[in-house]
């Protein structure tokens, strides 16, 4: 006789039915916990190896940041106030926080080329990781690993996260302050609210005033739908911006405070005054350009003066509404922008009959209205906007693509949902195709590739419910389809950054355009733009004896002959490991447009350097640079800064540093650096103590530069 399960013979009861459920769910939510904990591993660690993969290939990467590093690896003043050099002659024209951290790591490590650049990569993968926290809260582990892919995958992130400017920081904060303030909305947490303003706050301390671009979103999402009442919504709101405040205006205060004769000259100032680079060359000057006050506002982050609409038509084009697709920018970041469009669209209309308090429309108001503010200032600001800036748009698209895809997977049964998700890939592959069509002669099986896999996949959301028995196993090969369409652009884009060396203050993502290598290399001469068009073999190269400098100084950026992983001949010499800083340290390419350094004149500025202040000094902080890196750091006077908005000595200053022994030398430069400006080209500073150096020292030339021994 077979034996009988009792439990076959016994009605279900409601209280057993919901026990079973219990047991069900408690499962299902353990093995989403064990996939999703793997799926992040994964992740990360796939980021953190394509972001550090041979990462001292692009050696000191921009020289002007990377000197002011060295300078804050060697004095605590430097390193406070972000000084190009450790005697603080002259801070870089953006406030310190990106170099505090590399700065730290140089002085636990030893400074080069990596210990500089690997707390770049660390912010990378901690803005993944926490973009994946932030979206997966509110819509599942699978939302948030596609949200942290698809910002590891864009391929200006991939550049950012591997050199050495302020972008970096200020992107992994920004991610930072976007999970605080969901956790804030959960249940209107007055000390989240007080941690997402003070995150932005040190956010201002990296790159200024494009940290608050985020700020209107992120008060109307929380006034909206935080679980309690407004008057304490606005109460806390109000503490939110107090900490913002603190956290943003205690360095500025000091700098204010202090006496001038204590302080380093602030660069992007004419006047040394830390509220005119604040308001004017890195605040309304970038929107206004030469309207507004403190000039065009070039900016270390990539030269050249800028006033009125020159400087941002000049290196990111005509400004309007398509100004982030255009064949500067287009590359960089705008891959998934469509999408992201259709999902904010979408996701604002399903959820526009929602309770106060939904968190599915305030998630978009955060990363929508994130996106909708940087967005419309990229596009329409008429002084200076670079290329790299769009890593700022890159977690806000990949969050809204996430968020959207995961609601249209909801209704997937119903068939607007198809066709708008159909619509959207066919969309998005368009154009991943165009973006490829503008380089032609680089990979073009890729374009066949995502054309077909875009029809398949398009066809085969749209076509789902005719298959009948057989959808479920479309299912895979349509999601494949939908995968390939979308992200084989940006992922190959990405490879390529990765294994290509950067330098200069122009750095841009991907194969360089034909079509735009010319527009570009035009400023290669004066600005360390990105290389591969004509113009680039004008750059000031430091190096031994000029030229390109030994292996680990590349001097240009990654171009359409820089090796890659995709192939290509390589035109940027490589290095491995730390040897690059070693190697560097004693004269490569600083890859900022600075002037050339020989062996002679390095060996000359480092005999007897510790008699003196600064060792030399020249026109523009990327001489300076240039000169500090090939000298293992010692200090060199950068008179007129970056851009002649700064450090402008009279002549009677000079003198009395002359009078004190404080200057060895005076060297001559014949560019003046990136965007030197007036000063280089006969300003009342700078030509002023030229011709009284001139005419009172004797001319010698060390390693073909102009030297004067100001000592004799």
């Amino acid at each position: 006789m077979n034996s009988i399960d009792i439990t076959d013979s016994v009605p279900a009861t409601p209280a057993r039915s919901l026990r079973h459920r219990a047991a069900r769910s408690s499962r299902a939510e353990v093995s989403e916990a064990r996939w999703a904990r793997a799926g992040l591993i994964a992740l990360l660690l796939l980021t953190a190896t394509a972001y550090a993969w041979d990462l001292s290939a692009s050696g000191y990467a921009n020289s002007f940041y990377a000197a002011a590093v060295q300078a804050g690896t060697e004095s605590w003043k430097a390193f406070f106030f972000g000084s190009l050099d450790s005697s603080s002659f002259i801070t870089v024209d953006k406030p310190p926080a990106s170099l505090w951290v590399m700065a730290l790591s140089g002085r636990i490590f030893g400074f080069s080329s990596f210990s500089m650049l690997a707390p770049q990569v660390l912010e990378g993968v901690a803005a993944v990781a926490l973009l994946y926290g932030a979206v997966k809260r509110w819509f599942g582990a699978g939302a948030g690993l596609a949200a942290g892919a698809m910002l590891a995958l864009t391929p200006v992130a991939a550049l950012m996260f591997r050199f050495n400017n302020p972008d970096a920081l200020l992107v992994a904060l920004l991610v930072a302050a976007a999970y605080c303030l969901t956790r804030a909305i959960e249940r209107a947490g007055t000390r989240w609210i007080v941690a997402t303003g003070a995150i932005i706050g040190f956010a201002f301390l990296a790159k200024m005033g494009q940290a608050f671009l985020v700020v209107p979103a992120f008060a109307l999402a929380y006034a909206l739908a935080a679980p309690t009442t407004l008057r304490r919504r606005l109460a806390q709101l109000l503490a939110g911006l107090g900490a913002m405040l603190l956290a943003a205006g205690w360095w500025v205060a000091i700098v204010a405070l202090l006496p001038a004769s204590a302080r380093p000259f602030i660069d992007g100032s004419p006047d040394n005054n830390i509220f005119n680079l604040i308001f004017g060359y890195n605040g309304l000057s970038r929107i206004f350009g030469g309207s507004g006050p403190g000039g065009g506002g070039g900016g270390g982050g990539g030269g050249g003066g800028g006033g009125g609409g020159g400087g941002g038509t000049n290196f990111s084009g005509a400004t309007g509404p398509l100004r982030l697709f255009n064949d500067l920018l287009g590359g960089q970041a705008s891959w998934l922008l469509p999408a992201a469009l259709v999902a904010l669209a979408v996701g604002l209309w399903l959820r526009r009959a929602a309770p106060r308090t939904d968190r599915t429309r305030a998630a978009l108001i955060v990363w929508g209205g994130w996106l909708l503010v940087t967005a419309a200032v990229f596009s329409f600001s008429t002084g200076v906007i670079h290329t790299y800036y769009t890593v700022a748009l890159a977690p806000a698209i990949a969050a809204l693509v996430a968020i959207g895809a995961t609601l249209l997977w909801r209704h997937r049964a119903e068939l607007w949902a198809r066709a708008c998700a159909a619509a959207t890939v066919a969309g998005t592959g368009a154009w991943s195709y165009a973006l490829l069509e503008r380089t032609p002669d680089w990979q073009p099986g890729l374009r066949t590739l995502v054309l077909t896999t875009t029809v398949v996949g398009t066809v085969g959301l749209l076509g789902a419910p005719a298959l009948g028995r057989f959808a479920r196993r479309a299912f895979v090969p349509t999601a494949a389809c939908v995968a390939v369409a979308c992200l084989a652009g940006p992922l190959a884009y990405t490879a390529q950054t990765v294994s290509s060396a950067h330098s200069g203050s122009l750095p841009s993502a991907g194969p360089t355009l034909a079509q735009t290598a010319g527009r570009l290399g035009g400023f290669a001469g004066g600005a360390g733009a990105t290389g591969g068009g004509p113009g680039a073999a004008g750059r000031g190269a430091l190096g031994r004896g000029g030229g390109s400098g030994p292996p680990g100084a590349p001097s240009s950026n990654a171009g359409a002959g820089t090796s890659s992983l995709f192939g290509g001949a390589s035109t940027a010499p490589r290095s491995r490991g730390g040897a690059a800083g070693n190697a560097l340290a004693r004269g490569g390419a600083a890859g900022a447009g600075g002037i050339s350094v020989s062996s002679a004149l390095a060996s000359a500025l480092e005999t007897n350097a510790g008699h003196y202040r600064w060792v030399a000094a020249t026109t523009g902080s990327t001489n300076a640079a240039s000169l500090e890196l090939a000298t293992g750091g010692k200090p060199v006077m950068a008179i007129g800064g970056f851009n002649n908005n700064g450090g402008l000595l009279t002549l009677a200053q000079f003198e009395h540093y002359v009078g004190q022994g404080a200057i060895h030398y005076y060297i001559v430069s014949g560019n003046g650096g990136i965007g030197a400006g007036p000063g280089q080209a006969g300003g009342s500073s700078t030509s002023s103590i030229t011709s009284w150096v001139e005419s009172h020292y004797s001319a010698q030339t060390i390693g073909g530069s102009t030297v004067y021994d100001l000592a004799r």
